[in-house]
């Protein structure tokens, strides 16, 4: 066999089109298509010892009989979770057929045989992860989960994509809307699954490194994720993919269902890159199998999960788009549910004779799969139970880990001294103190950034740094993501997944909106990412306009279960970050400065700290009647309490570092900081104002910033925008 792809002449693609279908599906021939350039992986082949695999179609890919496989149970079994998805998806008039029909041989291998899990402990902490990258195809996963016997009834198999059922559209991860069992991860977006298992991953390794001894090896467990062409064209699984390599996650598996097809076209349409060549060349492991010959799948998944070769490991599986439905089988048209016209037709030539079928055959082989990975999972907890008993400080560590134990509010401001009361600095620099007691109290958080911690000044000083080789180990605390904030996000999003650890990551604030689709998916998970954005405003000064954030905060707050938080002042910040490092049910952003502030001396250190924890709190309580109310975020705080100052009596200032976390506060709260018979409101802040109107309504007014800035020094950008006392105190004198 040739080294490197030849292009295949229109003769030879209709040699190859006939391809024999596994597991009793009738025979198909594809009506259009072009298989993708595939590869052989030579390297794959000498260090794992696998054979390389011919293209599609080829004589080469006739099934293979393991030793100790029963192939005849597995093809039932494949063929009776293509049934399930062909119910569920006709059921509901909605859904993806392609990827469930098209990979349940690789489904059949996996929860079968490879993964290492115990359905009746789905939070078994030396579980193998699988993401499902491809969430569109979640009929495959739920199929896989029933069948495997975790808690995921056929009637919520049947009630796929329904209302408050357990099988929604895309996975999600569970929260406080859905809780279903052997999800690890909440995907849709595609490309981010891919990185997500990378962070999983990463998170593996860390708890390998933090917990495994030379007598007790209670962590091995890997990250497997299933992907199409759709999350291989999006850029952020590049970025992924690179770090995974850069960084020897050897214990990460991409499973892509390489079956020439994207929604709109053929995938030769939009792409003719090899993609297992670009893999290799990003230092990963390459094999490429028939996707349908169950042999080929176990010995290839067998032989990557044996190789401790310091490489990410890729299977392209040559896999037939919705395989079993001849109508629509290896064309763009069997992606949704266009094949559902034909599924009674299809079934029937399947052998599947009841709606839902899983036959009692199939109940009682997976009767033994449970058996034999229990035995596992019991041997294990032999391992473990040692390994307390001769580890009991390390026991005690993973146990609060794993329960995501964390200080209370008061004992964190306890080990955080207070700032000089005198001194003026930036935000920025306030979360370089803040970030190393936050680490020591809270020994599971962890920090990275995108080729910034010098700017960010967001690094544990005595946490080291992770990864492989120069001055990084396992055990590293701080993450060097280079310049990648898409993947930077979603590798958080993967560790926060994992569930031991609390990642944050920074960049510029300017340059979130390359995470957002990372930050939503975090925000709909309900899981406790934090973001250190720095440089947050015009402030920002020289750089010009490209780097000054101006609309960037107002469209961070209205992402649903995001707390945005702009501290004022160091104080505030201390606030900011104990709150970001207690949360449990989201992500938070925390809006730094790059430019000195000042510190706000005239309010107690316990009013600021504590009132940042509220979202919102009165900062200058007026002398006299009220009659206005000044609010602001970071950097205005400080022009609001100097206009206040400078006006007297009757002015109230109040100091709103995060909205959402005020608008949860109880209404008595609200009103005694806003008392709503003061309609007299102005606010303060550099930058798009419009989330602010909540507060001072139609009667107040907004001194923002509705236009980019430009290049100057930041004091100046920031005195044309009118973002000083003296401007305040003149919009101010205006409404009174």
């Amino acid at each position: 066999l040739p080294l490197h792809h030849r292009r295949i002449t229109m003769m030879s693609k209709v040699a190859l089109m006939a391809v024999i279908a596994v597991g009793g599906a009738s025979a198909f021939v594809p009506t259009t298509g072009f298989l993708p350039k595939a590869r052989l992986a030579t390297s794959a082949t000498s260090s794992l010892g696998l054979r390389p695999a011919g293209r599609t179609g080829s004589a080469s890919l006739k099934m293979q009989v393991a030793a100790g496989q029963d192939t005849a149970a597995l093809t039932r079994v494949a063929t009776e979770a293509r049934g399930l998805a062909m119910d569920s998806i006709a059921a509901a008039k909605s859904g993806h057929l392609g990827l469930p029909l098209g990979c349940a041989e690789i489904g059949a291998v996996l929860f079968s045989d490879f993964l290492q899990y115990n359905p009746k402990d789905p939070q078994w902490i030396n579980r193998d992860r699988f993401v499902l990258s491809g969430g569109h195809g979640s009929m495959f996963l739920y199929s896989w989960l029933h069948i495997a016997g975790y808690e995921l009834p056929m009637e919520e198999v049947k009630n796929f994509r329904q209302y408050h059922s357990m099988t929604p559209g895309h996975p999600e991860f569970p929260n406080s809307e859905h809780n279903t069992p052997g999800i690890e991860a909440t995907t849709g977006p595609l490309g981010q699954g891919v990185v997500n298992a990378a962070g999983i991953a990463a998170a593996q390794k860390m708890e390998q490194a933090m917990f495994n001894t030379k007598d007790h090896e209670i962590f091995d467990s890997v990250t497997v994720a299933l992907c199409g062409d759709g999350c291989l064209q999006e850029g952020i699984s590049h970025e992924g993919a690179c770090f995974a390599a850069h960084e020897g996650l050897d214990n990460l598996i991409i499973v892509y269902d390489s079956n020439d097809v994207t929604l709109d076209k053929m995938a030769e349409y939009t792409q003719s890159e090899d993609t297992a060549a670009r893999y290799e060349a990003y230092g990963w492991e390459v094999v490429t199998i028939d996707g349908h010959d169950l042999a080929a799948i176990k010995k290839t998944m067998d032989g990557f999960r044996t190789a401790k070769n310091g490489k990410p490991k890729l299977l392209v599986a040559k896999t037939i788009i919705g395989k079993g439905i001849d109508e629509v089988a290896g064309t763009n048209a069997a992606h949704g549910e266009a094949g559902v016209a034909y599924v009674a037709d299809a079934k029937e030539k399947l052998g599947l004779k009841e709606p839902w079928e899983v036959s009692s055959d199939t109940r009682e082989f997976f009767k033994g799969v449970t058996t034999s990975k229990t035995e596992t999972y019991n041997k294990w907890q032999d391992t473990f139970k040692a390994w307390k008993g001769a580890n009991k400080e390390h026991a005690a560590k993973l146990d609060s880990f794993v329960k995501g134990e964390v200080p209370s509010a008061e004992e964190m401001f306890k080990g955080i001294p207070e700032f000089d009361q005198d001194k003026d600095i930036a935000t920025r620099e306030a979360g370089s103190v803040v970030i190393n007691p936050v680490a020591d109290l809270v020994p599971q958080f962890l920090s990275g950034s995108a080729d910034l911690h010098g700017s960010n000044k967001n690094y544990i000083k005595t946490g080291g740094n992770f990864g492989r080789g120069f001055d990084k180990t396992y055990t590293g605390k701080n993450f060097y993501f280079g310049i990648r904030e898409h993947a930077m996000g979603a590798i958080m999003n993967g560790i926060a997944f994992h569930g031991m650890f609390r990642p944050s990551g920074a960049t510029f604030l300017v340059f979130v909106c390359y995470m957002r689709a990372t930050i939503r998916v975090a925000a709909l998970a309900e899981i406790p990412t934090t973001y250190i954005l720095t440089h947050d405003s015009i402030g920002v000064g020289e750089d010009g306009p490209t780097h000054q954030p101006v609309e960037t905060v107002s469209s961070l707050r209205v992402f649903p279960n995001l707390d945005v938080m702009r501290p004022a002042d160091p104080e505030e910040t201390v606030g900011a970050y104990v709150h970001s490092a207690q949360r449990k049910d989201g992500p938070t952003a925390l809006i730094l400065t790059r430019q000195n502030v000042r510190t706000l001396k005239e309010i107690p250190v316990k009013t600021r700290r504590e009132g940042t924890l509220k979202g919102g709190y009165v900062a200058k309580k007026e002398s006299g009647d009220l009659k206005l109310i000044i609010l602001a975020a970071g950097s205005e705080l400080q022009w609001a309490m100097d206009a206040a100052k400078e006006i007297g009596d009757g002015v109230r200032v109040v100091s709103m570092p995060c909205m959402s976390i005020f608008d949860k506060q109880d209404q008595k709260y609200r009103d005694e900081v806003l008392p709503p018979a003061c309609r007299n409101r102005m606010a303060m802040e550099a930058g798009v104002g419009s989330p602010w109107y909540k507060y001072v309504g139609l009667d107040g007014k907004v001194v923002s910033v509705e236009k980019f800035g430009f290049s100057a020094p930041g004091d100046l950008v920031m005195k044309e925008f009118g973002m000083t006392a003296e401007n305040c105190i003149k919009e101010a004198k205006a409404m009174m």
